[in-house]
């Protein structure tokens, strides 16, 4: 009832007249259906994080797992934008998109129809389930070369009560209080021989010692699932203050077996709004090239102070199987400084002094405009 009807026409007659007949109109679409997706997710404030996932991160994950072929899962898929990153991947590397099968699941109706109705714009063909994945896993038999997920973070209340003896908890029972390493061992059991997973969660997640987590934690680790661990930086999603991270699970771990890759990403990204940041083409390019570098053993990867390490399960161990890259990285190395300090010392004073002249300057002029103002209003 709120809505101007005559905008409200407006807006139907211009996507009537918009013919959509061709592979680049279609993207066209797609493209404007992403940016309302957006805003509507920037008005619903941190309700918004339920059905988007801000397009920096989908492009940071799917350019990390590199889905060429294969079977890509999303166990709380929202409104689809895994899928569509994971088609444009595909596409911008001259693959084809047939050779990849899309499948998911949802629990919210709204965000599932908002799912199905990105997937028919974009013409996607995918098998996206409606329920809830925790409690009714309905691809049970499933078995992803590529899972990419954005699960609810820090969920209570999450069913662990009916789920005691479900197969899926191998390294652990996850805490009844919270469900991150309930969404995690749901995605390792969903793997394939040769798969591999990445998933947005809580910066919790990497340390938290409550309900037993540590100690899940400590067996993925052990067990070599812990691929590697990104830190992100503040404010990439729409009004959720919480710190988040990637983790990447994979069971294809051969050439590098017991060695967990962390990368500090805190400090990456650039601000575009007062509120959010995002992150930019070379930072999603440095992250997912030092990653393929470490997967394939190239010699190009060398351990960058204050930035990534490869770090193995006895320095692991040492951190009582805490994940935090920080821990692991280091500090920057800074810039080597040939000044001799009696120098510096003698410049930066003389700079300061410089500084001390100018302030005593503007406070005689403050002073003197006051008493022009003060005696024009006596």
């Amino acid at each position: 009832e709120a809505l101007d009807k005559r905008r409200l026409g407006e807006l139907i007659d211009l996507f009537t007249n918009i013919k959509f007949d061709t592979a680049s109109s279609k993207d066209l679409l797609g493209q404007v259906y992403e940016y309302f997706m957006g805003m509507f997710a920037d008005s619903e404030g941190k309700h918004g994080g339920e059905f988007y996932t801000p397009r920096s991160i989908v492009k940071l994950l799917v350019e990390m797992l590199e889905p060429y072929s294969g079977r890509v899962y999303d166990p709380c898929c929202g409104s689809g934008g895994m899928f569509v990153w994971s088609e444009k991947f595909v596409e911008e590397h001259a693959g084809r998109v047939s050779d990849i099968a899309v499948y998911g699941q949802e629990l919210n109706e709204t965000t599932w129809r908002l799912a199905k109705m990105n997937m028919a714009i974009r013409v996607i063909d995918a098998n996206i389930k409606r329920g809830d994945t925790l409690m009714d896993d309905q691809l049970p038999d499933l078995k992803a070369d590529y899972i990419l997920a954005n699960p609810p973070f820090n969920i209570r209340d999450w069913g662990q009560e009916h789920l005691q003896a479900d197969p899926r908890w191998k390294y652990g029972l996850p805490p009844k209080g919270n469900a991150n390493f309930a969404w995690i061992q749901h995605m390792i059991r969903h793997l394939s021989q040769r798969g591999t997973a990445g998933f947005v969660l809580a910066n919790g997640s990497m340390s938290s010692q409550t309900g037993g987590e540590g100690d899940i934690r400590k067996q993925l680790v052990l067990n070599d699932m812990v691929d590697a661990i990104v830190t992100l930086p503040s404010q990439l999603f729409f009004n959720v203050a919480i710190p988040c991270c990637l983790w990447f699970v994979s069971r294809d771990r051969a050439n590098r077996h017991g060695k967990v890759l962390f990368v500090d990403g805190r400090n990456l990204g650039k601000m575009v709004t007062r509120r959010n940041r995002e992150l930019t083409e070379e930072d999603i390019a440095r992250v997912a090239k030092t990653y393929h570098d470490y997967k394939t053993a190239s010699a190009d990867y060398t351990d960058q102070p204050g930035f990534c390490k490869v770090a193995d399960l006895e320095e692991i161990k040492q951190h009582d199987y805490v994940l935090t890259p920080g821990r692991y990285v280091g500090v920057e190395e800074a810039e080597e400084d040939d000044e001799p300090f009696a120098e510096k010392f003698a410049r930066l004073t003389a700079e300061l002094e410089g500084q001390f002249a100018k302030s005593r300057e503007l406070e005689i002029k403050i002073k003197e405009n006051l008493a022009k103002i003060e005696k024009e209003i006596k």
